[in-house]
């Protein structure tokens, strides 16, 4: 009897991740002799502090490579509760903080602790381009409310509010942002708040902020949902190691949950995270000089080529510029800055519909193959015009 293969549905509504494939066409470049500058990619490029590699080497060597508990190393779950006191000035029970294999596992383990099938996510058009696959996957149907660079892609109230409905679950908050790299303002915190909607904040990027301060929603709603991590703060992204702060009527769905789909972060990981919290604190504050120099240099030098930027980036290490000047097809810009001027960059529409016209450029390089890429690119483009 023949037999037909069976597509999960869920697969069949994600969508590729645009970013990973301009990156993959540009190692492909690499692999035949071509010098590509990365702008594209959202990695540090920084190695991480001392402190971490050798807490790396003490926890290896001591053998320390079993498994732990299922919500993660007490002493780590601490530390996380202790620095989101002295941060934030809020209380957090460490009880009710769950490590993950880095932030992604804990988007997992929010949504399929919130979310019956059917349910709906609001997020951010345009927003992180896998919050929407992380909702399908959870069962869950994602719910597009347009931001704009006008109003430094904020949530409006209204627009905001004539998407709920009897079966939003939860709302998408990603402060400092990606792609645009603005700061949520107290206005848009306070109104989530005041909706009753429970809030899931991504605050991956919080650390790397310029002349201000990320503000957590736990600062303005107990019953949010926290996501953070070490890759894009303390440059841990190959260690995998994220967390979730949830209320505590959901933290043993959430235990549940780990310890089946991952049983626990990796213990090493784990002894990483507490040096990181404890002892890394000046080379985070050196890491986001490094990073405000670079930003306040490729903005200069990408309005002076002709791009746009109406909302100024004051986190993470991204800049999300206008290019309408130069075409209505961001996918096809960016394959052809890539193909012509060897510059990665990541097209806006991979951020969702309302960034189509917009490019994203990562200053996560050095000043000097920023620098190049910047040349690279006013040179093609000056070509280009005539």
């Amino acid at each position: 009897m023949k037999t037909e293969k069976f597509i999960n549905p869920r697969i069949e509504k994600l969508t590729p991740f645009i970013v990973m494939e301009i990156l993959e066409r540009a190692n492909e470049m690499t692999s035949r002799g071509i010098d590509v500058i990365h702008l594209e990619v959202g990695e540090p490029d920084f190695d991480p502090p001392e402190c971490v590699t050798e807490a790396v080497r003490r926890s290896l060597s001591s053998g320390e490579t079993h498994y732990t508990h299922s919500l993660g190393m007490r002493e780590l779950r601490e530390a996380i509760a202790y620095f989101y006191n002295s941060e934030y000035d809020v209380e957090v029970n460490p009880e009710c903080i769950a490590v993950t294999s880095g932030s992604s596992p804990a988007i997992l383990l929010a949504l399929n602790a919130l979310c019956n099938e059917g349910d709906e996510v609001v997020i951010s058009n345009p927003g992180y381009s896998c919050y929407k696959n992380f909702i399908y996957s959870a069962g869950a149907v994602p719910v597009e409310v347009n931001v704009s660079a006008a109003n430094g892609f904020q949530y409006e109230k209204k627009s905001f509010e004539s998407v709920i409905t009897d079966k939003t679950r939860a709302v998408f908050l990603n402060s400092p942002m990606n792609p645009s790299g603005v700061l949520a303002s107290d206005k848009t915190f306070e109104m989530l708040a005041e909706s009753g909607i429970t809030v899931i904040s991504d605050e991956i990027y919080h650390g790397l902020v310029y002349g201000s301060r990320a503000r957590s929603m736990l600062e303005f709603s107990r019953d949010s949902i926290i996501i953070n991590g070490f890759s894009k703060r303390f440059a841990m992204t190959g260690l995998r190691l994220g967390y979730l702060i949830v209320p505590e009527k959901l933290i043993r769905s959430v235990q549940i949950l780990q310890q089946n789909l991952f049983i626990c972060a990796p213990s090493i990981a784990q002894r990483s995270g507490i040096a990181a919290l404890q002892c890394a604190g000046d080379d985070v504050r050196k890491m986001v000089s490094v990073y405000d120099e670079r930003r306040k240099y490729m903005l200069s030098r990408l309005e002076k080529i002709g791009f746009s930027v109406s909302a100024e980036p004051m986190g993470a290490f991204y800049i999300f510029c206008d290019a309408r000047k130069f075409t209505n097809d961001s996918y096809s810009f960016a394959l052809e800055i890539l193909d012509n001027a060897y510059v990665g960059i990541t097209p806006g529409v991979d951020f969702g519909t309302n960034g189509e016209g917009f490019v994203r450029f990562s200053y996560a390089n050095s000043m000097e193959r920023i620098k190049e890429g910047m040349d690279r690119i006013e040179k093609y483009l000056s070509s280009r015009k005539k």
